[in-house]
């Protein structure tokens, strides 16, 4: 795909970015999903129009993608993205597996306007009693049940 073809893309992933933001549907952020040079995944951040925090533009595009695909792996796609993706949007990226992922902003840019995700980045590598949201394990003689049960289960899909 030649410099042109990309950047028209990256264009795209801006428009859907301004027309959520002034749709009032969150805030400034965009992307597409692109397979075969053909788009198949669109989304905007809708964080706030849908009271849901996991609504970022990389998650609605590679949900939407996903279902234009009818699958739920996005392998031979390239995802372009307004900014560079948060924590949570870069694990939902990894977990679909697409070849490539093109961003505009950086993190930086998006600090700057007050979406920090640098606190999030700190928090990883503390323990989690030190955590700001502590983590404690509870029930895991419990919660084993189904790992063990999805081990012999015949008819499972693997991902």
């Amino acid at each position: 795909m030649c410099e042109l073809d990309k950047k028209r893309f990256m264009q795209e992933a801006v428009n859907a970015a301004i027309s959520g933001m002034n749709n009032n549907e969150g805030g400034p952020f965009g992307c597409i999903v692109v397979k075969d040079g053909k788009i198949v995944g669109r989304g905007n951040n809708k964080v706030t129009s849908t009271n849901d925090p996991t609504a970022h533009a990389e998650v609605t595009a590679i949900r939407d993608a996903c279902k234009n695909l009818n699958s739920f792996q996005l392998e031979g796609c390239e995802i372009y993205t307004s900014c560079e993706p948060c924590p949570m949007c870069l694990g939902a990226i990894y977990w679909a597996r697409p070849d490539k992922v093109y961003y505009g902003s950086n993190q930086i840019d998006a600090a700057n306007i007050g979406f920090d995700d640098a606190f999030i980045y700190k928090e990883i590598p503390l323990p989690y009693e030190k955590r700001s949201i502590p983590f404690k394990q509870l029930g895991r003689d419990i919660a084993i049940e189904a790992f063990k049960k999805w081990e012999t289960k015949m008819d499972k899909t693997e991902y």
